[in-house]
């Protein structure tokens, strides 16, 4: 079945406008009585079916809700210095399907990729509406947003809105450190916070991990190999995943 977020579900009944319609109605060309999953803001989820087709609305009625969620147990949020070319398009969608929570860019001294205000309003929406397909396909129950740090002092400045902060580094994995991260995750508790610092493809300037390691930023191997800029962030879900849903 198809999954749409909505507003609001109101005495068991929804009412859907605008690109959901368009998508129920043009493209997969539903009718009466057919059914859809609806997420709430919440991250509730319905199965509901259609009992009205209207000129630029479909109402429709909730049959059941489920119980179980499809959220990771703990909120991470993925950080990535300015990568070259499409790559943020990547890191969104498969970071999305593997459970990020929400996704920051960031322009690090070694950034080639350059974003003006304009430029940036653009990506963002671009970026949101990836998430957006990405969740819907992967059966979440939470739509990703993304956000753009206009400087790298904006980054340090928001580190203290999560329980943890840790920075992919890969001096860390060539010198063959492999408990940093195992250690976060078995003390992290189900409901906290984590902000996942990953570096543009030149990876990090000495004084940038200075700086993150100042203001309690704390530096994790990632296996010892050395990842691409957009791999290294799944090879972080697919660990999360594994020590908080699989072990």
């Amino acid at each position: 079945m198809q999954r749409y977020f909505i507003d609001e579900v109101k005495d068991e009944t929804a009412i859907i406008t605008g690109d959901n319609f368009h998508h129920i109605v043009r493209v997969m060309r539903m009718k009466l009585d057919d059914q859809v999953y609806l997420v709430t803001p919440d991250e509730r989820t319905a199965i509901a079916g259609i009992s009205e087709l209207g000129d630029d609305f479909v109402r429709l009625t909730v049959l059941s809700w489920k119980s179980e969620s499809t959220e990771l147990p703990i909120h991470i949020t993925i950080a990535s210095g300015l990568p070259k070319g499409d790559k943020l398009e990547l890191i969104t969608q498969k970071g999305t399907e593997l459970g990020a929570k929400h996704f920051l860019s960031f322009p690090a001294k070694r950034s080639i990729s350059k974003w003006d205000g304009k430029k940036a309003k653009k990506k963002v929406e671009r970026l949101d509406k990836i998430a957006l397909e990405a969740a819907e396909q992967s059966h979440r129950s939470f739509v990703p947003h993304f956000q753009h740090l206009e400087s790298f002092q904006a980054l340090i400045q928001s580190l203290t809105q999560y329980d943890y902060v840790v920075v992919a580094y890969e001096e860390s994995a060539k010198e063959g450190e492999t408990a940093a991260l195992a250690s976060v995750f078995k003390q992290m508790k189900q409901g906290e916070s984590v902000l996942a610092i990953f570096g543009p493809e030149g990876g990090f300037a000495t004084e940038e991990i200075d700086k993150l390691e100042a203001n309690k930023a704390l530096k994790v191997g990632l296996g010892p190999r050395i990842l691409r800029t957009e791999t290294a962030p799944f090879y972080f879900l697919a660990a999360a995943s594994y020590a908080f849903e699989l072990s």
